[in-house]
């Protein structure tokens, strides 16, 4: 019997893999990696390769960054920006939803959007307690994980599906993105989300947020957020190793991997963070996702299969597809699935067949990723596509609620993020 093709079970395990994706019966970090293990185990490609993943310099940046974002919040610098705006902006609830959108994009492009959504909750939760009604949980929670979504593609360390971009793009030594490639694009997003809030999604979060306001019993105050006893020495420290870190990813002094690897050293070795609760705090799901996609991911180019499935659409395209057109395919599969599956699933199966067919047709793969990056951040239709919405859930929402918020959001920014394409990419 004639043994079959390493494209063959490349795309045999790249459809198991795609109904696990969008089951979710299985965990995603599961998923991945088991994934990526079948490609070694099946012969598709060498085990080294399968778990190259592990030691990516963007699976270490993620990594660091996320030690970075836990470390401010342990030495209460995270709790000491959000208070400080709160009390700038007092109990205008519609005012503290748009500086909530602005520091949650703003902070997202810098640090995880999870660790980002994770740390402003509790700040709002303990601001709505004290403010006698003013301000909701339920008025503020959703919009902070969609602003974070957006944040999350603004630069190249927000979000998972961008750093797994940029390793795809690395691994098959194609042009990589500079650290703000992706913010011309995600401004636009930004400012339409903030003048929805402004305007009628205010209003809208009115009618359809019909349900009681839930608030925990004993719930702190703003003044008593846990500030007291903290180090300032430590605040300080930790505040200094943020700017360290994206200083050293703008000017590219070394690898994004290795400035998040240092800054995390720091952390550790100024006391800022135990070591301890460095592994505790790790968001280990994230880390062996990413590892495990890039495993998989080298599997499906390496093998042929990915070249397979760019020859298939190429052939339903034709060949004479422009760039621009490219750029909206690639645009609209990626909403569309990202908002039924995880994003970083998608990015890992759309990613290696985006950079088969660019070859195939002679174009530069990066602006097709960013463009399913910025798609990939716009997941606003369902509660369960990414972890910084799905965190919203402890404000009390229903799954049609996003739907009906979301909806005008993602066709608004969808719209304006396919605008921008002929400046930011002079087509």
């Amino acid at each position: 019997m004639e043994a079959l093709a390493p494209s063959t079970i490349a795309l045999l395990i790249l459809t198991v893999t795609i109904i696990l994706f969008a089951t979710g019966k299985i965990p995603l970090a599961v998923t991945a990696v088991a994934a990526a293990l079948a490609m070694g185990i099946f012969g598709v490609i060498p085990f080294s390769k399968a778990f190259a993943g592990f030691s990516n310099d963007v699976t270490l940046m993620v990594m660091g960054s996320i030690v970075i974002g836990e470390t401010l919040f342990e030495t209460g610098v995270a709790q000491k920006m959000g208070t400080t705006i709160i009390k700038m902006v007092g109990t205008n609830e519609r005012l503290f939803i748009i500086v909530c959108v602005v520091l949650a994009a703003v902070l997202s492009a810098f640090l995880s959007n999870t660790a980002v959504v994770a740390m402003m909750m509790p700040v709002v939760a303990a601001t709505a307690a004290s403010s006698k009604g003013k301000i909701t949980k339920k008025g503020s929670y959703m919009a902070i994980g969609f602003a974070a979504n957006v944040g999350g593609g603004m630069t190249l360390v927000g979000s998972t599906p961008n750093v797994i971009g940029q390793g795809l793009l690395s691994d098959n030594g194609l042009e990589v993105m500079s650290f703000f490639d992706l913010t011309l694009g995600s401004i636009p997003r930004l400012l339409f989300m903030v003048a929805f809030y402004a305007t009628i999604g205010y209003t809208l979060q009115k009618k359809v947020f019909n349900f009681e306001e839930t608030y925990e019993e004993n719930s702190p105050s703003v003044q008593e957020d846990g500030q007291e006893g903290r180090s300032v020495f430590k605040m300080a420290v930790s505040a200094a190793i943020l700017v360290f870190a994206v200083a050293g990813f703008v000017t590219g002094i070394w690898t994004v991997g290795t400035v998040a690897m240092a800054a995390a050293l720091l952390c550790v070795l100024t006391g800022c963070i135990s070591l301890k609760n460095l592994f505790l705090r790790m968001d280990w799901n994230t880390v062996w996702v990413l590892a495990g996609s890039l495993g998989f991911a080298a599997g499906i180019s390496e093998s042929g299969a990915g070249q397979l499935i760019a020859d298939f659409f190429i052939g339903l395209l034709g060949e004479n597809i422009s760039m621009f057109q490219l750029l909206l395919v690639f645009t609209f599969i990626s909403v569309l699935l990202g908002n039924l599956m995880s994003s970083t699933a998608t990015m890992a199966m759309l990613g290696p067949i985006a950079i088969s067919m660019c070859a195939s047709l002679g174009f530069e793969a990066k602006p097709v990723i960013m463009v399913i990056i910025w798609a990939l951040n716009l997941a606003f239709l369902t509660p369960t596509a990414t972890v910084p919405v799905t965190m919203t859930l402890q404000g009390g929402y229903r799954f049609l609620d996003y739907t009906k918020i979301g909806a005008i959001l993602m066709l608004g920014c969808l719209a304006l993020t396919v605008i921008t394409y002929p400046f930011v990419f002079h087509l």
